[in-house]
């Protein structure tokens, strides 16, 4: 796999938000809403940088100072379509460019199944906002499926077509959903093992002898992990009022609280509020 950017936002926890590349004007509203929400609630905001639906849901966390992922059906050096190569700057200093295709790669009708089975991989879920009964988004959606991954489709009106794929999808078995609440609802219990996962491995040496995890009092060494202890407490509190009492960007937040979680400091509720162990 190739990488162009900041390769540790890949084990963040991850959804995928993909859709139509003509999308309505309400599925970029839908699309950006939902990016924002979900990215300043931890998650990093996975899609396939095309036009409507992916690169609205990129820009949507990068404007929120979240990571995001870009997976690409050509190699890295190149950017397809052209529309979105100020996007694809942006996401390479605040995310990453990923491909599996080798440098000069051009944009082929082939590689982009191939790239939507990576994009559902690296993601706990995908989001379908908007999709037409022939879009390549119900590849990806089918293809998350086969990997044990949740599918979540929004429903839209009956005389919109780029809500016909999201109710067939419904009507498949994925899961319907009208707020950000219903997805986080459900991803809380997958991230929480991810990040059991994540913490064991890390705690392992090269040899697979246990070696010790950095504990509370050297992360609060660190003066912005001390302010946003500091600023919990034991009654929880949300990732937006974190950030309003600290002036940490929502990039920041999101990773400093995935971190104390990991060693035992903080506990995510099922509301996406936080609150010291």
């Amino acid at each position: 796999m190739f990488i162009d950017g900041d390769p540790g936002c890949l084990w963040q926890p991850q959804i995928a938000v993909i859709g139509s590349r003509n999308p309505t004007a309400g599925g970029l509203d839908h699309a950006n809403d939902f990016a924002t929400t979900l990215a300043r609630q931890g998650m990093t905001i996975t899609s396939g940088l095309a036009s409507g639906i992916d690169s609205a849901a990129h820009t949507a966390a990068l404007d929120a100072g979240a990571f995001t992922i870009a997976v690409n059906g050509t190699g890295l050096d190149r950017v397809y379509p052209r529309s979105s190569r100020a996007i694809a700057e942006r996401i390479r200093s605040q995310g990453a460019m990923i491909s599996e295709l080798p440098l000069g790669s051009p944009p082929r009708r082939q590689h982009f199944p191939s790239r939507n089975r990576i994009i559902s991989g690296l993601s706990l879920a995908v989001l379908v906002i908007e999709a037409g009964l022939n879009s390549g988004t119900l590849i990806t959606a089918r293809k998350a499926a086969e990997q044990g991954r949740d599918v979540f489709a929004l429903p839209g009106s009956l005389h919109n077509p780029m809500a016909k794929g999201c109710h067939r999808l419904i009507r498949d078995g994925a899961r319907l959903v009208e707020t950000t609440a219903d997805i986080m609802q459900e991803l809380g219990p997958l991230a929480a093992e991810l990040q059991v996962e994540i913490r064991q491995q890390l705690a392992q040496s090269d040899d697979g002898q246990e070696k010790p995890v950095v504990g509370k009092q050297n992360l609060l060494d660190d003066s912005d992990y001390s302010t946003v202890w500091a600023v919990l407490g034991y009654d929880a509190k949300s990732v937006d009022t974190i950030i309003e009492q600290t002036d940490l960007s929502a990039r920041e937040i999101s990773s400093m609280l995935l971190m104390m979680e990991l060693k035992g400091m903080v506990k995510k509720q099922g509301n996406g509020r936080y609150v010291r162990a």
